[in-house]
């Protein structure tokens, strides 16, 4: 059993932690004597998140982004940084599943909310977790992303099918490339990163899959609670400390993910297509 306290002094930025996997993870960070930054869209809806880790004694705090605006995502860096505090380890949980649509930046929702969004906000907050030994980004992925065998970049500006999972699957794998990409020198020798499939769980993340197809799908999901355990894990574990790049599957142990997602010329096209879509690069 981990020390109620072994957490302190450390800072967890978690976003999609308004319910779900997030929410149980923060919950869980806090009662553990971590700072918990919470960065969701609503923030009546991460109130009652708040009020239930400041009631036990946590220390928590909201800041609003809409990982599906980069120009939120921006808006939601700077305002973080600008508390000029330390950053420790952040949780890229959010994620949407059997959305329709394009963003205003123009690409298809569940691409900008699952990857790219999250992208733009890792390397905007990096130079604060590189600035603390033994940090870490921890992606939050799918083993959906076994289903395809790369990325359709034809496509990724066009609106999602009647389902939305091949693009689910697609933007999973964009996940687990962006970890590994990451840990091929560019995050840093202070920061490690961690891909993970939570196991299928019972959340938010499937709001907007269509009705006929919502209930079955969730028929045998996982509890909130039992998908925390691999972010918690990669979050927190010293059994991990010195991994760097690698998946996770829900039970926290190590896997192989799919051989595309071992690709290291897709996760460099990956990356310099996403610096040169969100603005880092020309």
């Amino acid at each position: 059993m981990t020390d109620a306290h072994d957490l302190q002094g450390r800072t967890f930025f978690i976003t999609g932690s308004s319910a779900g996997i997030g929410r149980v993870t923060a919950e869980t960070l806090a009662r553990r004597g971590g700072r918990v930054i919470l960065a969701n869209r609503s923030e009546a809806k991460t109130q009652p998140v708040l009020d239930a880790i400041r009631a036990a004694g946590g220390d928590a705090d909201f800041v609003q982004v809409d990982l599906g605006d980069l120009r939120s995502v921006r808006r939601c860096a700077e305002a973080f940084l600008a508390r000029n505090e330390a950053l420790h380890v952040l949780i890229n949980n959010a994620g949407v599943a059997g959305v329709r649509g394009v963003t205003s930046d123009g690409f298809q929702l569940t691409f900008a909310t699952n990857h790219l969004g999250p992208f733009l906000l890792t390397n905007l907050l990096l130079p604060r977790l590189q600035a603390q030994p033994g940090s870490r980004i921890v992606n939050v992925a799918s083993r959906a992303h076994i289903r395809v065998d790369g990325i359709p970049w034809e496509r990724l500006h066009t609106r999602e099918s009647f389902t939305g999972f091949p693009e689910y699957a697609v933007s999973k794998l964009c996940n687990v490339l962006f970890t590994a990409q990451l840990a091929r020198g560019i995050a840093g020798p202070n920061v490690h990163s961690y891909a993970l499939h939570p196991g299928v769980i019972a959340s938010e993340v499937w709001r907007e899959v269509p009705w006929p197809i919502r209930p079955l799908i969730m028929l045998r999901m996982k509890t909130p609670e039992q998908g925390a355990v691999a972010s918690l894990r990669c979050a927190t574990s010293p059994d991990v400390a010195d991994h760097d790049g690698r998946y996770y599957d829900e039970d926290g142990g190590e896997r192989a993910p799919a051989r595309v997602a071992q690709d290291p010329a897709l996760a460099k096209e990956l990356w310099d297509r996403s610096a040169r879509w969100v603005g880092l690069a020309e």
